[in-house]
């Protein structure tokens, strides 16, 4: 008995305690990841690899693409002024876009955070019902109300004003993304406040801080990571919005990807839709990276 309890002593116990690990401690990490990066390569980094390589192609009426390395197509692109301007639009849209969205989420965020139970689930519902409904609806809903014969111009005929040309403006494309997007800022924003300690808040109020300079120096700083997260959401996908820009701008007020959907389906130039497409996500990057990357540095210097 002796015998046998000291052969399963010190000198046994590490080969005991190997064959009772689990199995995935003898894979490494990067096998276990493995399958997850196939799938990503298959759906996201091939269509993109060949959607660059599409971009060398030269476009001939007659015969459609054909394969040749030159690099037209992005000097048209970049030199001429009809794509700078859509360019130029697709942008600022999606910073007022962005803006607008900072301005109304951020305090709608920080009202829902003081909110208590059951009216903060309600009004939280409220601010996710939007994503509950095609875009495609809601544009044709923003389209029904700000048309010539709309509920707006209505409204402004009640005291004699208009009609107003609300429809196939930017202003339209704007309010459309503004609500449609809303949501992207309000969560990230909300789930800042979540991390906020109450009691940090109250402590600057009873040490005689105003309410305002309490919201600017304490609660501000908390949520600056969820503002810096929100608008990075929300202006990429303004900057790359399909649809609003689509029904709301009609056919005058082009953005990026509604010019790629023209010259791909359009005029069947799938090399100048596929340069497009891929100048409008280097800028989307490069504007995003520089952006988180200041911010960063701000944010870090405020707090030392």
């Amino acid at each position: 008995m002796a015998s046998t309890i000291e052969s399963a002593g010190p000198e046994n116990s590490g080969a005991l305690s190997k064959d009772r690990a689990p199995w995935h401690a003898f894979v490494p990490p990067w096998l276990m990841s493995l399958p997850a990066f196939i799938l990503f390569a298959v759906l996201v980094l091939t269509p993109l690899a060949m959607t660059v390589v599409l971009t060398f192609y030269r476009f001939d009426p007659a015969s459609g693409p054909i394969a040749a390395f030159q690099f037209g197509n992005y000097l048209e692109v970049l030199t001429d002024s009809y794509y700078q301007t859509i360019f130029a639009r697709t942008f600022g849209i999606a910073i007022l876009t962005t803006l607008l969205c900072v301005a109304i989420g951020a305090p709608e965020a920080y009202v829902l955070y003081r909110m208590r139970d059951p009216w903060r689930s309600m009004f939280l519902l409220v601010i996710l019902a939007p994503l509950l409904v095609s875009v495609v609806v809601r544009a044709f809903g923003w389209s029904m109300l700000l048309n010539t014969g709309g509920i707006v111009n209505q409204f402004f005929g009640l005291f004699g004003l208009g009609p107003y040309k609300l429809e196939y403006t930017t202003f339209a494309i704007v309010i459309a993304l503004v609500h449609v997007m809303l949501p992207f800022m309000v969560i990230p924003v909300w789930t800042s406040l979540q991390k906020l300690d109450p009691q940090v808040e109250n402590a600057a109020l009873s040490l005689m801080a105003s309410p305002s300079t309490t919201l600017r120096r304490i609660v501000l700083p908390q949520i600056a990571p969820g503002i810096l997260s929100g608008s990075l959401m929300v202006f990429g996908l303004s900057a790359s919005a399909f649809a609003i820009p689509g029904l709301l701008g009609g056919r005058r007020l082009k953005v990026a990807a509604t010019a790629v959907y023209d010259e791909f389906l359009g005029s069947l130039n799938w090399p100048l839709g596929a340069t497009i497409a891929i100048l409008l996500l280097i800028a989307n990057l490069v504007i995003m990276i520089t952006y988180y990357r200041v911010l960063e540095r701000r944010y870090s210097r405020s707090l030392g």
